[in-house]
């Protein structure tokens, strides 16, 4: 891939001035494709942004792509002013732009290192903006006031489940004090936690994953449930684990306790003990320096780089802006646009680290039979995204235009302020649980295609890339960025998310809340060989 002409817009960056009326929208006047707006039959004459006709020589559905040049057999294909793959035909001004004549080229980008390190202009505190939350004895501040059961191991997670769900029921907790100040008991089960190398990846992935959600801050209290054999003893698990001094943790094993029934009445009756405790916290005014924001995108279409995720890129400005921290991740998905995020890095060091995980993206799909434009999924290809580098140009959009402060593995601890970067897949309840293991205590999620999502115990706004899935599937989306693509400026929707990250901060519900989603999305990154 080379480097992108002088003078282009960053990828993602939506088209200077307000969308026009025309049917056809290009993204940067070097582009050799534009975006339909509507779908298009063939025969169609668009007329583009300065007068010029084009007639379309095929059907165009709505986000997909329209040459608006002739490409031959072999050139490159720019969308967003960068290259996005190779035409495999010829292609003619006016045709249907995808898989059919879309591939994939190598990702060989020219970086320049730190080029694009914009220091943000912070606040004074003074001047930040504030939510309501809780704070933790440690100092850290929580968006939510949860109890948490967290499983070290499959064979615990049905226990687990069995006791959140018993509590969970209606009246279950009626009566006892402080129960309104706390938001509900998640049972924290996975697959995972033995038949694996005892000190491999895989159990210091999962370890450092269970760690992150125990030191969450949404979380009041913790029951740390296991079976009593498996590899992820407790005992290893809670070794040197750094708790707040007011975080209640009671482990149990269900081999000491009698089995399955013994367990989930003492968990019970434990849980109910803990409630006056974590209820005494109350929420009270936080600066939004502290919080700690996620942000994830799936089921992505054509439209998902020019609406929601420059907008929520736009939020990500304003909160680091308000001294907060805000963590862009999704290794395989900014593939082919890391040129991008290693310009903004504030040191050789960051870049190099951000490189070195694309490298060994590359050597772990190689290693099990794939490569890294596997990715995009059937759906994104339906809403009108071909190639990862297409997908990756629009994804890295979330991430606003601030420096790369650091870059992470999966579930470290996020010390930083400003903008940084988690290393992890791009399968969407694995990548937030590592966002969210890493101190994340609010996320977005962009989604094109209509994705249901919730990430307890930090709760979820789902950001859709178009009106006409916000009202399809209103029950589950949050913000309609559709409306960006009707003249709202992106600014205005970044200010806009902001502000919906403060009250949600503050305990307004989002809808996956409402509706209960967020129990089944953990999902820790599973490493190794299972044995």
């Amino acid at each position: 891939m080379t480097a992108a002409p002088t003078g282009t817009a960053p990828a993602g960056t939506p088209p200077a001035a307000a969308p026009t009326a025309s049917s056809v929208l290009l993204l940067h006047p070097h582009d050799s494709v534009g975006v339909a707006r509507a779908d298009l039959p063939a025969g169609t004459v668009v007329t583009l942004d300065g007068g010029r006709e084009l007639p379309l020589r095929a059907d165009v559905p709505r986000g997909h792509k329209v040459a608006v040049t002739d490409v031959a057999a072999g050139a490159e294909v720019r969308k967003y002013g960068q290259v996005i793959g190779r035409a495999t035909a010829d292609v003619r001004a006016g045709d249907h732009v995808h898989v059919h004549n879309l591939g994939m080229v190598a990702s060989r980008p020219e970086h320049e290192f730190g080029a694009g390190a914009v220091r943000p202009d912070v606040l004074p505190p003074e001047e930040r903006a504030v939510f309501q939350g809780f704070v933790r004895s440690d100092g850290r501040a929580a968006t939510r006031n949860y109890v948490g059961i967290l499983t070290t191991v499959n064979c615990s997670a049905t226990a687990a489940k069995l006791i959140a769900r018993q509590l969970q029921a209606p009246g279950a907790l009626d009566g006892i004090d402080g129960v309104g100040s706390v938001d509900g008991v998640v049972a924290l089960a996975h697959g995972t936690g033995c038949g694996l190398a005892a000190d491999g990846a895989g159990l210091e992935v999962l370890r450092r994953t269970l760690r992150g959600y125990a030191r969450h801050p949404n979380f009041g209290a913790l029951l740390v449930l296991g079976l009593g054999c498996e590899v992820n003893q407790i005992s290893g698990l809670l070794g040197d684990l750094d708790l707040p001094d007011d975080r209640l943790v009671v482990p149990m094993a269900i081999q000491e306790l009698g089995g399955t029934r013994r367990t989930v009445a003492e968990g019970v009756a434990r849980i109910r003990e803990f409630v006056p405790d974590v209820g005494r916290a109350q929420r009270r005014p936080v600066p939004a320096s502290e919080l700690v924001l996620g942000t994830n995108c799936g089921g992505s279409d054509g439209w998902s780089g020019v609406t929601a995720n420059p907008s929520l890129g736009a939020a990500v400005d304003e909160l680091v802006r308000h001294g907060g921290t805000a963590v862009l991740a999704e290794t395989p998905e900014v593939y082919g646009a890391e040129h991008l995020l290693t310009r903004r890095a504030v040191s050789p060091q960051v870049a190099e680290r951000l490189l070195e995980r694309i490298r060994w993206w590359e050597r772990y799909t190689a290693d099990n039979g794939g490569d890294m434009d596997n990715n995009p999924s059937p759906g994104n290809k339906a809403g009108g995204l071909t190639t990862i580098l297409e997908k990756s140009l629009g994804a890295v959009a979330k991430g606003g235009t601030t420096a790369l402060t650091a870059v992470h593995e999966y579930a470290e601890p996020l010390g930083e302020k400003g903008f940084v970067f988690m290393d992890t897949p791009g399968y969407d309840p694995v990548s937030v649980t590592g966002i969210v293991a890493g101190g994340a205590n609010v996320v977005c999620f962009t989604t094109g295609r209509g994705s249901v999502f919730g990430c307890k115990p930090a709760p979820s706004l789902k950001l859709a890339t178009n009106s006409d899935v916000y009202r399809r599937m209103e029950d589950d989306m949050d913000v309609d960025c559709g409306v960006v693509l009707e003249g709202t400026s992106v600014e205005e929707m970044g200010r806009r998310i902001f502000d919906l990250v403060l009250e949600t901060a503050s305990g307004r519900r989002t809808k996956s809340e409402e509706i209960g989603v967020g129990d089944e999305e953990f999902t820790p990154w599973q490493l190794g060989a299972v044995m």
